[in-house]
Order: C-alpha cells, then sequence, then structure tokens
C-alpha cells in the first residue's frame, strides 16, 4: 500500500467541483415537476448539484403566468379549443407547422445567465418549450453545455423536437426512433421516471384496502385520474356508470374543489383530493382509468397496476393513450359498454400487460445525463 505524499501547508489542491445538472422543468400541472424532482433526487446519486427551474418563470413578466392560467382554462373548460391549438401547432405528421422557437426564444438570455451563474455542467429539458429553447440555444453557439431532452409523452409531437439538442431520453424505442428519423439527433430509450416508492411493495397500501372496505364492501376500486388540476370529461357520469355495474369509484379531483364537490354527490363514489401518498393507493386499487397517458399513469404501471385509456383529453393525452393502447401496455376503451367490458377482462389481460410495462424501466435517464456532463468519466 502507498501512502500519500506529504503536501506542505498552503499548498493543497483544491476539492474537485461537483458537477451541476440544470434540469428546465414547466409548472403545467403536476407531472413535468415530478419528473423534474426525481431526476435530481437521481442526480445527486452520481455526485451532481441538481438545480430545477421552471421555464415559465424565465418568460417575461407575466407571460409564463399567462400562459399556464390560459392552458388551465382550456383543458378544463374548453378542451375542443386545445384540440384546434395542438392539430396547428403540435402534431407530428408532413407540412410545415409553426414553430415554439419564437416564444422560447423569449426566455434565452434568463437561461444563459442561469447557467453561467451555476457553472452548469448540463442542462435537462423536461418540457417541450424548454426543449425549444436549449435546441435553438445550442444550434447557435451560444449555449456552451450539453442539452439533454426528458421526453415524457408516448406520443412525440414535433414542439418537443430540435436538431440543436444533443441527446433524447426516451419513454419507448418506438419514440426514440421516431426522434432520430425526425430531427436525426441521438436518442435512446430509457424508461419512465417515476420514484422508486412505486417500484417497490407499498407500505400504505393496507390502509387503502381498509379504508376501500369501510367505504364499499366488496366492490373493486376503480381510480378515475383527473390530474393535479382536476381537467376530466363528464367523470360524474364514469362514476355512476362504475357504481351502477358493481365497482367502487375512486375519483382522483387534484386540486380543483368544484370538481371535489360535484362529484361527491354522485351515489357510491369516493372523491379524493390531492393525494399525498399515490404508491399505496395504486398499489391497493383494481385499476387506473387514465385520461392523459401522463405521469399517473406511468405511475400505476410501475406499481402494476392495470390502466384503462378513457375518455382522454384531446391533443396530447388522446394520442399518449392510443400509443400506450398500441404498445400492449394498456387497453383503450372508445364508449362506456368498451370500458366495462375492459374492466372484465382485466383478469385474464392484466399479467402480460404487467410485464410489458416492467419491461419500461430499463435504464436511469440520469445515467445519460451524467455521461454527456462528463464523457470522460
Amino acid at each position: 500500500m502507498c501512502a500519500s505524499a506529504e503536501v506542505p501547508h498552503g499548498e493543497r489542491s483544491a476539492p474537485a467541483r461537483r458537477r451541476r445538472t440544470l434540469i428546465v422543468s414547466a409548472s403545467m400541472g403536476a407531472g413535468h415537476d415530478t419528473v423534474a424532482a426525481e431526476l435530481a433526487r437521481r442526480a445527486e446519486r452520481y455526485g451532481h448539484e441538481p438545480y430545477v427551474v421552471d421555464v415559465l418563470t424565465l418568460l417575461p413578466a407575466g407571460l409564463g403566468t399567462g400562459l399556464r392560467a390560459w392552458y388551465q382554462a382550456v383543458v378544463r373548460h374548453a378542451p375542443w379549443v386545445y384540440a384546434g391549438v395542438y392539430g396547428a401547432f403540435l402534431r407530428g405528421g408532413p407540412g410545415r407547422r409553426p414553430s415554439g422557437v419564437p416564444l422560447a426564444r423569449l426566455a434565452g438570455d434568463r437561461l444563459l445567465g442561469l447557467v453561467d451563474r451555476l457553472d452548469a455542467d448540463a442542462v435537462v429539458s423536461v418540457f417541450h418549450l424548454a426543449a425549444q429553447l436549449t435546441g435553438h440555444l445550442r444550434a447557435r453557439g451560444r449555449l456552451r453545455v450539453p442539452s439533454a431532452v426528458c421526453l415524457v409523452d408516448f406520443a412525440v409531437h414535433r414542439q418537443w423536437l430540435h436538431p440543436g439538442n444533443d441527446r433524447y431520453l426516451c419513454l419507448t424505442e418506438t419514440a426514440a426512433r421516431e426522434v432520430r428519423r425526425s430531427v436525426d439527433t441521438a436518442a435512446v430509450a430509457t424508461g419512465p421516471v417515476v420514484a422508486p416508492e412505486f417500484l417497490a411493495p407499498a407500505p400504505g397500501a393496507d390502509r387503502w384496502r381498509e379504508r376501500f372496505a369501510r367505504h364499499a364492501p366488496g366492490r373493486p376500486p376503480v381510480l378515475l385520474s383527473a390530474g393535479a388540476w382536476g381537467a376530466a370529461s363528464r367523470p360524474d357520469g364514469t362514476a355512476a356508470l362504475l357504481a351502477g355495474a358493481g365497482y367502487l369509484p375512486v375519483v382522483l379531483c387534484g386540486r380543483n374543489r368544484r370538481l371535489l364537490e360535484r362529484v361527491r354527490g354522485v351515489p357510491g363514489v369516493l372523491a379524493l383530493d390531492w393525494v399525498e401518498d399515490m404508491p399505496g393507493l395504486l398499489s391497493a386499487a383494481h385499476a387506473l382509468l387514465d385520461n392523459a397517458a401522463g405521469q399517473t399513469s406511468v405511475q400505476a404501471l410501475a406499481t402494476g397496476l392495470p390502466v384503462i385509456g378513457y375518455r382522454p383529453l384531446p391533443g396530447h393525452g388522446l394520442e399518449g393513450v392510443r400509443r400506450m393502447a398500441e404498445l400492449g401496455l394498456t387497453e383503450y376503451a372508445p364508449d362506456p359498454a368498451a370500458l366495462l367490458k375492459s374492466l372484465t377482462r382485466l383478469p385474464a389481460s392484466a399479467p402480460a400487460r404487467a410485464g410489458r410495462a416492467r419491461a419500461l424501466f430499463r435504464a436511469d435517464p440520469m445515467a445519460e445525463v451524467a455521461e454527456l456532463a462528463d464523457p470522460t468519466a
């Protein structure tokens, strides 16, 4: 064993600086921020110092807040408006469409200033506007550190795509192929990003089972997800359908108090506001009805809970729900009769789908980011 050489006082080397990762999220619901928080937790495991910023706060004063308020209003009250916006700006396919770069550029100077102040080694985008921004800045040589995009949608829409980004981290190999075909940029399938609690036995599951049994003995609990904003199409009608068929409808109303009060009026329903113990809840349920192919659906897949797409939100919600079904991860029920049939088939179909779902969680996106930030490590 070799002894370390004695270093004279005052000549000791400074400790190596930890790598720093800037994660750019967006407060559009809770899904993007949930992914950003888990990426930050994982960054610590690689010896990185993580920093998370909301891209909406980098836009000129009031613009980000207004954009969020508009989007929240249309998905709750006028989803057909968002369907038109999606078709005009986001949907894939041939032909030119308006780009998100002009809006994203408004946040450029603030993002570059933040990268400089933090002395960041890599930037990771988990929202499509951020991906447009980093791709634009990288392509013009203004962003001098690598840019990765953690693409959190099953169906890739064009506003995620910019050839200036260094690497795309995708949910599936199908999505990675779409990225490579569309922008000729490195893309790998790393799988969804969920907290480790969703991939392990949930201590809180028994408490949820006891609550369900007290509320409706013998009725299988079926979760209806409306996201953080409580955006759902006729959840009271779906709840009534399920209750009439012998299930316990458990409506996840997020932070929408109006929806909570409305659904509580449906006989036989259990209406919940914001839930902290999602691993326990998902582990105790019979199925999840999903309308967005977002973070709740991948959390359900991680726990092994069967997922059925039903009454999806227009735009990326509809396309994502359909894509998940095409991949054999979920079922898609286009109408009430199909929904009840899907629920009846669950005992037979769930095991195969659960196996395909487990295969999704194949790698850690932060391993790719760590490699970009320090290719010599």
